[in-house]
């Protein structure tokens, strides 16, 4: 970059360098200047990325200041200063955003101005801002065009007539684009892309300076974002837009939809470019909103769908534009379904039903299969809903009409929506006459009102309280209410019958016999139900108010919930209850998970007595269930840092399960005490079990650390051979490039110590070349060069 400028450069003889900052404030916006000034003319050039911004401006004098020039900054640019080849270079890097200006001309002793391309110059400005540069307009001349000075003498007042945005004359014959533009708009919201592009294209070439030129390239990126497959093109012409229109009302759509171009294509870090852009300079526009979406779906095509879902929500959450909103709802919906979250779904699916039922139908494919979905997991109100909508929006010549018409009467008839289904089976058979659902609909139908033998138990149990309430003080209602509590009772909807219980008890015991038995079979299986989920509060609750006594045989369902809900009190009381059991197996398995209690609640004490207790009964056993209170008591020795008892227990640890990676905390642990206490046989001895273990799994979790340790205990003992060894073997293994460097000066000096010399040579030059920049390859050169 500087070699360049190099040959660009003249010599100067004086220097007098002089740099000033200056702050203000415009259009509510910051912005800073930065002056350098000499006495000579040299050369300052900006460094431009491939987005057309400013990512460096390099300034180039012959002579450096004798004072030097230490690094100085503000909060729009950094400006540092080096050496190269005998010239002095300035360097100013921007924290926002900046601008390079000339300044040629004197306007207290130049009556005319004009604009100049200049090189070199004694003055120049480098303007930092945020978004605009302020005051200024920056805009882009033809190359042929002709550079009219601007004369500040008001006796001459050149004049050229009226220029189009590009400054060239405006003929009268095109203001027939104005017709042409607004066809285009015309049929872009009619939805005819490909014709749409076509008239662009034909008016582009027909009226090449048109005052259009801005909208016509708008609507251009906007038909190709809307064709599959033109993505290049969006890209392309997003690109031109930024530069040539940077200040335009529409800057906002072009970046959302370069960002969702780029992110189609691909190139996931040029959309996080203009993404960025869009959210930090466009943070109030819908179109930011619209890029919460497009990059939530880039994240969702990349995998990352948990970070896809925050932008979906924030695009919902954030915007006040019913398109995005159903848009953000209905991906949410997705995302839901495939998660098997189906009732989270169906609340962002009814939002889109109660806001803008219209948006099934432009998702027409996916709403169908997100119908079915719901359908499927018997979530039919939010089914039938996405049906009706559909309904809504299309006619009799879909293929689906009829069966969606069916759909939506026979999903209401498993919901408590009875009436509205009613309406919609009939509608089905008043507008299909021999319809091929005619026989579904008609069941479903009858369903509604009567108990037949095939019907659900949604069905039935509608039925049973239809009967209830038409019959409340006649037999029929009374035996409505002791059915529906058999057929709980048998499809295990014991919380259901438990809540009913009134009712029963109600009844009269001597024609319902076993009213009591289904009530207490009720509690039982609610009891059940409450251990399976780990309900240990539910299942007091129930026995105490159903006199249901608790076994010893639910003891280890209640400790196991309570473990799991950390109530660590009730878990601790049942294990007591069993350590006095005659049983020595049973004595043994609750003096494990009194002992898991303890450990838990940080009661040590009682650990270590238990833990001895339980060590004795099992130290006679091959492979016990309960060995791993070796491992509780090395980890409660590590928390009372009793680092002896450490030790011994590591013994035990090794001896009942091997070499276990599981344990391979446990050893570099052991082997970190050896490394305090100076103890290279104990660093020795574990170490190795480490890097066994290691190689054994393919895993080196552990490496390079274990190595570098196990090799200074090697050379604290004078074992060198054994050093070289463990040090070579971390060649196979992947490492950082500054481990690498420090494994290889390592190895020279190891070298070294056997008097092999050039291995020691190759050593270092391999430690220098993996990081030349790190401490361990200056160590290196040094001594490489100690023995040149």
């Amino acid at each position: 970059m500087l070699k360049w400028m190099l040959l660009a450069f003249f010599s100067f003889n004086l220097f007098a360098l002089d740099i000033s900052m200056q702050g203000a404030r415009a259009n509510f916006d910051d912005y800073s200047t930065l002056h350098i000034k000499d006495k000579d003319r040299f050369l300052c050039k900006e460094m431009i990325n491939d987005f057309e911004e400013v990512i460096q401006i390099v300034c180039a004098f012959s002579k450096a200041p004798s004072g030097g020039l230490k690094p100085i900054q503000n909060d729009f640019f950094k400006i540092e200063s080096q050496i190269k080849k005998k010239t002095f270079f300035l360097i100013i890097t921007p924290f926002k955003k900046m601008k390079l200006y000339p300044v040629v001309f004197n306007l207290s002793q130049d009556d005319s101005v004009f604009d100049v391309n200049a090189e070199l110059a004694s003055h120049w400005v480098v303007v930092g801002y945020l978004k605009e540069v302020p005051f200024l307009k920056t805009q882009e001349s033809s190359d042929v065009a002709i550079n009219f000075p601007f004369f500040l003498d008001k006796n001459r007042l050149p004049y050229v007539g009226s220029l189009d945005i590009e400054g060239k004359p405006v003929h009268i014959k095109e203001v027939n684009d104005v017709s042409e533009y607004l066809k285009i708009k015309k049929l872009y919201a009619q939805k005819e892309y490909e014709k749409s592009l076509d008239l662009i294209n034909e008016v582009i070439r027909e009226y090449p300076s048109s005052l259009f030129r801005a909208e016509l390239l708008y609507y251009k990126i906007k038909v190709n974002a809307k064709l599959e497959g033109n993505n290049d093109e969006v890209i392309e012409l997003s690109k031109i837009y930024l530069r040539e229109y940077s200040s335009d009302d529409n800057v906002a759509e072009v970046l959302s939809l370069i960002a969702r171009a780029y992110s189609l294509e691909g190139v996931g870090t040029q959309a996080d470019y203009f993404f960025d852009r869009l959210f930090s300079e466009h943070e109030e526009s819908p179109f930011a909103k619209w890029g919460y979406i497009y990059k939530a779906q880039m994240l969702e095509e990349s995998g990352a769908a948990s970070k896809a879902l925050s932008f979906y929500e924030k695009a919902l959450n954030e915007t006040r534009d019913i398109d995005i909103a159903a848009t953000a709802a209905f991906k949410l919906a997705q995302y839901n379904i495939y998660r098997e979250k189906h009732k989270i779904a169906s609340e962002y699916a009814m939002k889109i039903v109660n806001a803008k039922p219209s948006f099934f139908v432009s998702k027409y494919e996916e709403s169908l299969r997100m119908m079915d979905s719901f359908a499927q997991k018997q979530e039919y109100l939010t089914a039938a809903a996405i049906a009706q909508s559909l309904l809504d929006e299309i006619n009799l010549e879909y293929i689906e009409y009829e069966s969606l018409v069916k759909d939506v009467g026979i999903w209401l008839a498993k919901t408590s929506k009875k009436q509205e289904a009613l309406e919609a089976l009939n509608n089905y058979f008043e507008t299909f006459v021999d319809g091929l659902f005619e026989h579904e609909v008609q069941v479903a139908k009858d369903s509604l009102f009567f108990d037949v033998s095939d019907a659900n138990l949604s069905t039935k149990l509608a039925d049973y309280d239809k009967l209830e309430e038409t019959y409340r003080d006649d037999s029929i209602g009374k035996r409505a209410i002791y059915e529906k509590a058999k057929l709980m009772l048998e499809n295990s909807m014991y919380k259901q019958v438990l809540e009913s219980k009134d009712k029963l008890l109600e009844l009269d015991a001597t024609v319902y016999e076993d009213i009591q038995q289904i009530i207490n079979d009720a509690a039982v299986g609610a009891m059940e139900e409450a251990l399976k989920e780990k309900e240990c509060h539910s299942v007091l609750k129930i026995s105490t108010e159903y006199s249901i006594k608790l076994s010893d045989s639910w003891d280890d369902g209640i400790y196991e919930c309570a473990m799991k809900g950390a109530d660590f009190l009730l878990a601790k009381n049942i294990a007591l209850k069993n350590l006095k059991s005659k049983d020595l197996e049973v004595r043994k398995k609750w003096l494990y998970r009194y002992i898991k209690v303890d450990f838990a609640t940080g009661n040590y004490s009682d650990v270590l007595k238990a833990s001895k207790d339980l060590v004795t009964l099992i130290a006679q056993e091959v492979d016990s269930e309960y060995k791993d209170v070796y491992r509780i008591l090395f980890d409660t020795y590590q928390r009372l840092e009793n680092e002896n008892k450490m030790i011994e227990t590591i013994v035990d640890i090794q001896r009942v399960y091997g070499d276990s990676y599981i344990d391979i905390e446990r050893y570099i642990a052991v082997m970190a005490i050896g490394s305090q206490r100076n103890d290279d046989n104990l660093v020795i001895k574990y170490a190795n079990e480490v890097m066994k273990i290691q190689e054994a799994s393919s895993s080196y979790v552990q490496s390079p650390f274990v190595e570098f340790t196990l090799y200074q205990a090697y050379i604290n003992k004078e074992d060198l051979n054994k050093a070289l060894e463990v040090i070579k073997s971390l060649d196979e293994i992947k490492i950082s490039n500054s481990n690498r460097a420090r494994q290889k000066y390592l190895l020279g000096t190891v070298y070294e110590k056997l008097w092999r010399g050039e291995d020691a040579q190759r050593a270092y030059e391999d430690s220098i070349e993996a990081d030349k920049d790190s401490a361990w390859a200056k160590l290196a050169k040094a001594a490489k060069e100690s023995k040149l």
